[in-house]
């Protein structure tokens, strides 16, 4: 097979729309990436850019009435000494192979834990539950799996905790089972979306700790999807960067913060607010200007180009930007952007 050993997920021209009464929304508009085994990517962009629809699009589990119409999903699993290439696109979303993929290999940490657990099941019931599914283990050897995963991820009295019902618990400690949950049969790639959404900031840095040292402790590779840059800095050691489905750009994360390319992306750093800086200064803070256009109405040619600062008139409003590599290639940090300023 000529795929390179470390690649974990390979997503080439993915596309997932949804068909409503008032027109189609282009959700994810031929976003294209790869993940590596073990390795952090994180996925950024304003709301409604497409990220936690590209997220669905891999687990297959894409609300009606949206679903995938082009593109391809390659994951390349390993079982036992051998590595297997399964195009995702291709497997029907509530077969059994894809079932078995959805949780024991690919587990997903969603943005709302109170509203993704039972509120009628324990905590302890749905994690023994998700082990039983996929796990060859009596109930006594998944019940003591499901202590032991929620003692790794640091649950106060994990015993007790699972005869608890989530509406018992705190946010933080529901989003660290649910954590537990995503990680009960111990998967290779990990999707986190917005996991330290609406959590304070003490409980967002005990959650982030949490994860970086599983994912040592494990081997997962991690696709972190957030719009908190602060976050992407700290977790991740690749970034995408989507705007209205698109990726724009592409990059390592310290290329990113420090050369970032599209104007997208530059924008977005320079709204982050800077610690240090004088308050007599008394200068508001930099925001982007305009709004993401509706998704009825994305404009033709470059989709940024109306709220971009740098277009070309005649240009920018006509042609799809180029996907453009910046440097030499086959280097060892490699940059993409989707922009015609480099072309």
């Amino acid at each position: 097979m000529a795929n390179d050993e470390s690649i974990l997920l390979d997503i080439k021209n993915l596309k997932t729309n949804f068909y409503l009464s008032e027109g189609t929304v282009h959700a994810v508009n031929g976003a294209s990436f790869s993940l590596s085994r073990g390795e952090t990517l994180g996925i950024v962009g304003e709301s409604g850019c497409g990220k936690s629809v590209m997220a669905r699009s891999i687990l297959g589990i894409v609300p009606a009435p949206g679903r995938v119409v082009d593109g391809q999903i390659r994951y390349y699993r390993r079982v036992g000494s051998i590595e297997e290439e399964l195009e995702l696109t291709e497997l029907d979303p509530k077969g059994h192979l894809m079932r078995s993929i959805r949780g024991l290999e690919i587990s997903m940490v969603f943005q709302e834990p109170m509203a993704s657990f039972s509120p009628v099941h324990t905590i302890g019931e749905q994690i023994v539950e998700a082990i039983q599914l996929h796990q060859p283990f009596t109930g006594r050897e998944a019940y003591h799996q499901a202590i032991e995963i929620l003692s790794r991820v640091g649950m106060p009295e994990p015993s007790r905790t699972f005869d608890r019902y989530p509406h018992e618990l705190s946010g933080g400690m529901c989003q660290r089972a649910m954590i537990a949950m995503a990680l009960s049969c111990h998967p290779s790639l990990l999707i986190a979306d917005e996991p330290t959404t609406a959590l304070d900031v003490t409980t967002e840095a005990q959650i982030l700790r949490l994860m970086r040292d599983l994912q040592k402790k494990l081997g997962m590779a991690i696709l972190f999807i957030t719009h908190n840059l602060g976050v992407i800095a700290q977790m991740t050691e690749r970034v995408i960067v989507m705007y209205l489905g698109r990726v724009v750009e592409d990059a390592d994360v310290d290329t990113l913060f420090y050369h970032p390319l599209h104007p997208y992306t530059q924008a977005l750093l320079q709204s982050i607010p800077r610690l240090g800086q004088r308050t007599r200064d008394r200068r508001r803070l930099t925001s982007i200007q305009g709004m993401v256009p509706h998704p009825y109405q994305i404009p033709p040619g470059c989709p940024f180009h109306p709220r971009c600062s740098q277009q070309i008139p005649g240009v920018c409003d006509q042609q799809n930007p180029p996907w453009l590599q910046m440097g030499a290639s086959g280097a060892a940090r490699e940059h993409w952007v989707r922009c015609v300023l480099y072309a």
